[in-house]
């Protein structure tokens, strides 16, 4: 089969994971609460199993994937993690859900940090603005198709999301292996290939640059406090809802209908608020896009807050849809800004992956002190505990502004190049 060109193949595979993702997610919340009966500690300690995961094996894969083949650890990472979310699905047991969360973390590895250094290496780093920006107008549009299936698959029986979700990943790594390029990638000598060496070497690499670059320290930072709120909103607000605020009843249907239609309501607000914003972030520079997100993120705490002390149905949605919007905007401009300050491609997975690990650490170690929270006071107050979390991050985007302009946050010479 012929290979597709690399911005093509960037929105196939953000498309695809959307849905496969948005399949498997939607409703998993709700089994994990109905069907395997997790409280708000069991289901945060889900998220630190998948999270310890990735923290012990981010660095290791990424620097596979700077040695080896970034195609090669992309394609592994979705068959390792369909096999998790089918084995989620298979057993309705804590320890299976809590085993098969830390399989999916150890594949998310493999794809965390390869797939930025792919884009970067096969387009460039000075086009990437533009394959993100309409990579994630492709996810929105196939999240909504994936979140009709959940639901659809979930009136039958949970089970089934988890299940189909799974496969569609492994279908994926099928369709990576026969229509994705990797031509600008070097990989290690073959004489280097089978020694430690050379591995220890790239990460040695990595890290000397992430030490030498004073704002990829603060990403790290802000990785980490942003790690540590998104860890309760994204584990609790299903059951927030469910337990706290109430789900009325929708035309007689199961309140799984619920949770389809506020995926569904935050992705098509989210794809209309950032159509008219999608060339200004495009044509953003490094400064730019940090105090883009310093907004974003003061937005975000705002929202989440609001989320958690919300008293009716209708706040609740409000809110959560306000969240949903800020995260689906901030996500592409992050990653641009990240890679902007990665002046060496040969070792881009690996910085990626250590700056990563902030966000890892944030998750897994503040993780279970909010569930904690959740436990022993009220969801409402790990919620609350959990926005304020983000606020140390505010104040790093601000560091990352004061930084040299010069050498660290200048604007790029020319215009982002488009893609046809």
């Amino acid at each position: 089969m012929r290979r597709l060109d690399p911005h093509r193949t960037w929105l196939l595979y953000s498309g695809a994971t959307a849905l496969a993702r948005t399949t498997a997610w939607t409703v998993a919340a709700v089994y994990f609460v109905r069907d395997v009966g997790m409280g708000p500690l069991e289901l945060v300690l889900a998220g630190t199993a998948l999270e310890v995961a990735y923290f012990a094996f981010e660095v290791p894969t990424g620097v596979v994937a700077d040695t080896y083949s970034r195609r090669a650890s992309i394609v592994l990472a979705q068959f390792v993690m369909g096999a998790g979310f089918v084995l989620t699905g298979a057993f309705a047991d804590v320890g299976v859900v809590l085993g098969a969360a830390a399989l999916i973390g150890f594949g998310w590895t493999f794809k965390s940090g390869a797939e930025d250094a792919w884009l970067a290496d096969e387009i460039g780093p000075q086009r990437m603005a533009r394959s993100y920006q309409r990579g994630a107008q492709v996810e929105r549009a196939l999240s909504l198709a994936g979140i009709g299936l959940a639901v659809a698959l979930a009136t039958v029986d949970l089970r089934l999301p988890l299940v189909l979700g799974g496969l569609l990943f492994v279908a994926l790594g099928l369709v990576l292996l026969l229509v994705m390029p990797e031509t600008r990638f070097t990989p290690a000598r073959r004489d280097e290939l089978g020694q430690a060496g050379s591995l220890v070497r790239t990460a040695q690499d990595g890290g000397r640059l992430v030490r030498a670059r004073p704002v990829l320290l603060l990403i790290v930072g802000i990785a980490f406090f942003g790690g540590m709120s998104s860890e309760a909103f994204d584990r609790l607000w299903e059951a927030h809802l469910l337990l706290d605020v109430g789900v009325p009843a929708l035309a007689g249907l199961d309140p799984i209908v619920w949770f389809g239609v506020l995926n569904a309501g935050a992705l098509v607000l989210a794809l209309a608020v950032a159509q008219p914003l999608v060339p200004r972030f495009e044509r953003a520079g490094r400064e730019s896009m940090a105090r883009i997100l310093l907004a974003l993120d003061a937005l975000l705490v705002a929202g989440m807050l609001a989320f958690a002390l919300a008293g009716s149905f209708a706040l609740a949605v409000a809110t959560f849809w306000s969240v949903e919007v800020v995260r689906w905007l901030s996500s592409p401009v992050y990653d641009t800004w990240l890679n902007a300050n990665i002046d060496d491609s040969r070792v881009r997975a690996t910085v990626i992956s250590i700056t990563n690990l902030g966000d890892s650490a944030g998750q897994w170690g503040g993780g279970p002190a909010l569930g904690a929270i959740g436990s022993a006071f009220s969801i409402r107050a790990a919620l609350a505990v959990g926005a304020l979390a983000l606020t140390p991050a505010l104040w790093l985007y601000g560091r990352a502004l004061r930084l040299d302009p010069a050498r660290l946050t200048s604007e790029p010479a020319s215009p982002v190049s488009r893609i046809d």
